[in-house]
């Protein structure tokens, strides 16, 4: 396995890991890689399959421009961001990663290819430059999902020899035997491969920072109200049920709290986030950003209703058992909505979350695993259908229910003694032979479900 950690939580903006934070890398690295930009006269990007059917609803269009100007997903300002390209609009010019201007306007640069897809994945893109002597160089790049991309017919480089992982794994099986082996526990073996890489110190400094950056995204969602962006007019709800919440609490007359308060905050957290993540607010990859709000959701009612006596600590055995997850199933099947469906982000992610809350609560290996399983297990079909190509409806509440989800599959499995039926293996092929099965109308092309039956419904009603 060679992924980190890192790569599976990544700091970036919204509202698609896939769709706005891929793009932007990928444009970014198209003119790193290609150097010197003394002879560009012009730039153009191709958008194609996924990227194209839902790229305005998912900030494609946004991304890419803010990519060619040499912004970074970490980095970007989200409040910045329309400011920069309405000037490029009003000026009708980009300056190539912010050194080299070249004319530019959106309508004439970005090219939407709605009914074609380029042959190795759903999400892929071709950039083009021109050069001043008439010549042309172009490069396609896939957005694979959360986040990462690749090149077209690009090899995955070999880790460097003195770089292996100290417990290498491509599947549970073989993470499960190390740890019979070592005595170790799954969180333990990963910070192990992670320390081949970096120190203890920047390991936890890492982790801390991701975690530090998801509570603030949950704060922020949580006091900001309004409509989202998009035209759809959702209004944020987040803010108002969690205001509700504070003043129920704060009441002399408990009469009216209900057992299942704790479990409706938690759907508040990982709502809040996925408001941000819709408005374009700085979030935190887990593994997407489509299902950015399960994973922080989840470390927050660990952290703060679980009563840890060590609470660093268990975060960070969290987010490397949670990692662990999200590699076995981005190498097996895919975490991709356009390549599998809803299941490979939402199911994901509520596995992730599973898995992490076990480790977290001192969990056996296996039932880690067991977890993991039970959160991808009850997940298997789903479509990834966001009606107008924006990633709020069903988004958002998915992300509330795939919180609730993780914590009752880790419930489950933390009062089992780690035997079941189905393997975590077992259920990621399974994962993966679903989603190649599921017609692509219902894989983040805005072409089925409902996405097609509530605009329907909607413009008959007019």
């Amino acid at each position: 396995m060679d992924m980190s950690v890192f790569d599976l939580f990544k700091i970036g903006i919204g509202p698609s890991s896939s769709h706005t934070v891929g793009p932007m890398v990928a444009a970014r690295r198209f003119l790193v890689e290609y150097g010197c930009l003394d002879e560009v006269v012009g730039v153009e990007a191709a958008l194609y399959g996924s990227l194209a059917l839902t790229g305005v609803g998912h900030a494609t269009d946004k991304a890419v421009i803010l990519g060619l100007m040499g912004e970074t997903p970490q980095d970007v300002s989200p409040d910045a961001v329309d400011a920069k390209l309405a000037a490029i609009e009003a000026a009708g010019e980009i300056a190539l990663l912010g050194t080299h201007a070249v004319p530019f306007t959106a309508a004439t640069g970005l090219l939407w290819h709605k009914s074609e897809s380029l042959p190795e994945h759903p999400n892929g893109m071709r950039f083009t430059l021109k050069l001043a002597d008439g010549a042309r160089v172009d490069k396609v790049y896939y957005s694979i999902g959360g986040g990462f991309i690749r090149e077209a017919g690009e090899v995955p480089v070999p880790a460097a020899a003195g770089a292996q992982p100290v417990f290498p794994f491509d599947t549970m099986e073989q993470l499960l035997a190390h740890g019979v082996a070592s005595s170790l526990s799954i969180p333990e073996m990963l910070r192990a491969n992670e320390c081949v890489r970096r120190s203890d110190d920047e390991l936890n400094q890492g982790l801390d920072r991701i975690w530090h950056v998801m509570r603030d995204c949950i704060a922020h969602g949580l006091e900001t109200t309004g409509k989202l962006p998009g035209g759809l007019d959702v209004k944020r709800r987040a803010a108002k049920l969690w205001r509700q919440a504070q003043d129920a609490k704060a009441s002399d007359n408990r009469a009216n709290d209900l057992p299942h308060d704790a479990v409706h905050l938690v759907s508040l957290y990982a709502m809040a986030v996925n408001e941000e993540n819709a408005a374009g607010g700085r979030v935190v990859t887990a593994p997407t950003n489509g299902a950015a709000g399960i994973i922080p959701a989840v470390l927050r009612y660990y952290a703060e209703d679980c009563r840890p006596s060590d609470p660093v600590g268990g975060v960070r055995r969290f987010m490397l058992t949670a990692a662990a997850i999200g590699m076995l199933c981005k190498r097996n099947a895919s975490i991709s909505g356009a390549e599998v469906g809803c299941q490979g982000e939402v199911g994901v992610a509520c596995a992730m979350a599973a898995a992490g809350l076990v480790a977290a609560l001192g969990g056996s290996n296996e039932q880690i695993e067991n977890a993991a399983e039970i959160g991808i297990e009850h997940h298997l079909g789903m479509t990834c259908d966001p009606i107008g190509g924006l990633v709020q409806i069903p988004c958002i509440e998915r992300n509330g229910m795939g919180a609730v989800k993780a914590i009752t599959a880790a419930s489950l499995a933390l009062n089992g003694d780690g035997t079941h039926f189905v393997s975590l293996d077992e259920v990621i092929e399974t994962m993966r032979q679903t989603g190649a099965d599921m017609q692509d109308k219902y894989k983040e092309t805005s072409l089925g479900g409902l996405a097609v039956h509530v605009i329907t419904v909607n413009h008959a009603a007019c």
